[in-house]
């Protein structure tokens, strides 16, 4: 049994280290442009640099995102931006369009092709003609079924695949949207999308200008187009045995705290189940992160077929935040049992809070003790980036994070 590669969103340079940090074998990434995510904060030349050889030096992988859906004027600049990658190192770049594939292909030959999500992989006839047009990996559309997958890997089985496991999905096929241009005049498929699938919707009859008419048991409306984020880890054994080459996270405009939470969950259970298949159970601890992030209610897609109407939320489109970060870890005094960290948000002595660390599952205390850069006493840390020590009996590393119920 092949243990598949955990892919983890690399939205800045802090993020690929947490990635990594965290459990991550490979993280993709995105260049100031042809990367989809323009809310993202992305990568200088320089960032780009640092990022590979942190991963590099840990053994670890970094794709390369350019997969827009591109018109004429982004041709010479593709060309120029593939020119100035291209000694970089990097491990893959993934492509949705075929004239950029094409050009990838002549200009850097040596650097691996994924094919993105964006260009709709949805059948076994579509990644096999990637395949013998030079595609290592192919990326399946959000859409598919394990009947489908299964069906695609025995029919082009000398090709990589990699599905989506964790994170938001589109009202669109695999992202291909159009209704953000057309309300906004922000092009989903050059990285700008308004999410007007989150928006709040009524209906308006012709003949009744201003009269506006539910659509669905909300007053104010509803939200039909606004579907539940994806979460597959209660399913890892059947995305293991599938023989699928990579699972992968979305989100490279979450937080840091957000990556470091949900790759340590997936980290852990995969690797819990190679280990010892036969008597795998699911650690519901495990399940439990997951909702300690922001988050919408949790669907698992379309891998058990069309999904039906409760993958919807239909009476908001707000998140779950039951848990905040409040706090990061710059040092640890072993002598003296006391961590110092950055603050982040407002926290009280004598609330209960856990902190999260690489490879480990979290540790929970009570903040105690609490004192400010000064070595005053205070109560409360209710300054952005305040430095405050307090108690701590088990070692944490630099870069930890400290979140609290809300």
């Amino acid at each position: 049994m092949k243990k598949p590669e955990l892919l983890a969103p690399g939205g800045s340079l802090e993020k690929l280290k947490t990635a990594i940090d965290y459990g991550a074998d490979a993280v993709y990434i995105g260049g100031d442009a042809f990367s989809l995510r323009v809310a993202a904060e992305n990568f200088s030349l320089e960032d780009m640099k640092e990022g590979l050889k942190y991963a590099h030096d840990r053994g670890k992988k970094v794709y390369l995102t350019s997969n827009i859906i591109a018109h004429n004027r982004d041709i010479p600049k593709f060309s120029e931006f593939i020119n100035e990658i291209r000694p970089l190192g990097f491990d893959a770049v993934l492509i949705a369009d075929l004239g950029l594939f094409n050009m990838i292909r002549e200009l850097a030959p040596e650097i691996p092709v994924h094919i993105s999500t964006q260009a709709n992989n949805t059948n076994y006839m579509t990644v096999d003609m990637w395949r013998k047009l030079g595609a290592e990996r192919v990326v399946l559309g959000r859409e598919m079924s394990f009947k489908e997958i299964a069906q695609i890997q025995s029919k082009v089985p000398d090709v990589e695949l990699e599905v989506f496991v964790h994170g938001a999905m589109c009202i669109s096929y695999s992202g291909r949207c159009l209704l953000s241009n057309y309300m906004t005049g922000r092009d989903s498929n050059l990285g700008a999308c308004a999410h007007p699938c989150r928006w709040n919707y009524s209906l308006v009859e012709e003949k009744r200008p201003g009269e506006y008419f539910d659509v669905f048991e909300n007053e104010r409306g509803t939200f039909i187009f606004n579907s539940k984020d994806l979460c597959m880890i209660e399913h890892i054994p059947e995305l293991v045995q599938s023989g699928i080459s990579s699972l992968k996270i979305e989100g490279r405009v979450k937080t840091a705290f957000y990556v470091a939470t949900i790759v340590g969950a997936y980290r852990r259970e995969i690797d819990r189940y190679c280990a010892d298949p036969e008597n795998y159970v699911l650690n519901p601890d495990e399940l439990s992160e997951l909702s300690k992030v922001s988050h919408r209610p949790y669907t698992t897609g379309f891998y058990y077929g069309r999904p039906s109407s409760d993958a919807q939320v239909y009476d908001t489109s707000s998140y779950i935040r039951d848990y905040e970060l409040v706090g990061v870890v710059t040092g640890y005094n072993a002598e003296e049992k006391r961590v110092t960290l950055s603050q982040r948000n407002r926290f009280f002595e004598g609330d209960e809070l856990e902190i999260i660390q690489p490879q480990k599952p979290y540790i929970t205390i009570t903040a105690q003790n609490m004192k400010n850069e000064k070595g005053e006493s205070v109560t409360v840390a209710p300054h952005a980036e305040e430095i405050i020590t307090i108690d701590c009996d088990e070692c944490v590393p630099v870069g930890a994070m400290i979140r609290k119920k809300r």
